[in-house]
């Protein structure tokens, strides 16, 4: 059974606007740490910058939660981030491991994808030395 707050949280997830990234501290422990394939931030002024980032960089940024996990202080959430870059549509799968402390706000923030499959292989050079090295890793 999902707790009230985390659905609260993954609603605002869903629906994130450069309006709403004002609630961060709503969901998130003044301390927190956030980590992702590009970002190491502590505190949530830190994770706002992320966020309006973000919407500065990409065109109609969302995230769909796909499926959660949870057990006692934690949960995972399973989702796909969709964005448009140059009039085309990209999908991200990927999945955020939160920790919680015991107000229930999250203090840790582990956003787990791949961005050499999900955003570099469409680089003309990077993306055909990156198919070389996946191919040479591949199991036979």
């Amino acid at each position: 059974m999902m707790s009230f707050a985390l659905q609260e949280m993954i609603d605002w997830y869903q629906t994130l606007t450069p309006e709403s990234v004002t609630r961060t501290g709503d969901f998130y422990a003044p301390d927190v740490h956030f980590v992702d394939p590009f970002n190491d931030a502590h505190g949530v002024p830190a994770i706002e910058r992320i966020f309006y980032h973000m919407f500065d960089q990409l065109e109609s940024p969302r995230f769909v939660v796909k499926d959660v996990c949870i057990s006692p202080g934690q949960a995972v959430l399973v989702w796909d981030f969709s964005f448009m870059r140059k009039d085309v549509l990209h999908v991200v799968p990927g999945t955020t491991h939160l920790h919680f402390d015991p107000k229930g706000q999250v203090c840790m923030h582990r956003d787990y994808w791949d961005p050499a499959r999900s955003l570099f292989m469409g680089i003309p050079v990077l993306g055909w030395l990156l198919r070389v090295v996946y191919r040479r890793m591949q199991a036979k």
